[in-house]
């Protein structure tokens, strides 16, 4: 379901997407056309709306966003703070709201390297834009960035798919977990209260 159906299936009207460590503020998936964009980061390089690291959104006002979209950045917390960062999560989503994360998927790394008896220096995939990205990027960081001394993009904690739906729930996630998976993502939707099909 894309676009402005997904929007008003969903909630209704007038949306509002916080984009959690999205880096630069680009384009969101299709189905959040027509939401307006909120970017939330805590490199000032890439000038987003609120300058903030993510550890501390409950400093924020309550209650504000429809949805939240955090694509390859719970990794890059220690695996003792994310907890805290998820309930940040909780506390500016409406009740109807839902939290729509990606991580890198560490079972299907590990599998991919065992089965084809890849080393960790070799490229696994390469993004959008071409830029390869090996096995260690995946698990440490994207090395590109940090040796031109961007060190936001470390690796602090992995994940599989049970540990990320474990987590996500026990933060309070009372409507549920959807998860699915790709080679090398974990895809998931929480929902804050009530869950809605929204995919």
């Amino acid at each position: 379901m894309g676009g402005r159906s997904f929007a008003e299936h969903c909630h209704g009207d007038y949306l509002k997407v916080l984009n959690v460590g999205g880096g630069a503020k680009g384009e969101l998936p299709e189905r959040y056309k027509g939401w307006e964009h909120v970017l939330l980061d805590i490199d000032p390089n890439v000038h987003p709306d609120i300058l903030l690291d993510a550890r501390e959104m409950e400093t924020l006002p309550p209650e504000e966003y429809d949805a939240i979209i955090c694509s390859h950045n719970l990794e890059h917390f220690y695996k003792h703070e994310v907890r805290g960062v998820l309930k940040g999560f909780l506390h500016v989503l409406k009740d109807d709201g839902f939290a729509e994360i990606t991580v890198p998927h560490l079972t299907k790394l590990m599998e991919t390297m065992q089965a084809n008896h890849l080393d960790i220096t070799d490229v696994w995939y390469r993004t959008a834009a071409g830029m390869p990205i090996t096995f260690h990027d995946a698990i440490y960081g994207w090395s590109y960035a940090m040796e031109k001394g961007n060190l936001f993009f470390a690796h602090r904690c992995g994940w599989t798919k049970r540990s990320l739906c474990d987590e996500i729930m026990q933060a309070g996630f009372e409507g549920g977990v959807q998860l699915w998976e790709d080679n090398s993502n974990i895809y998931t939707i929480g929902f804050k209260r009530e869950k809605k099909s929204c995919q």
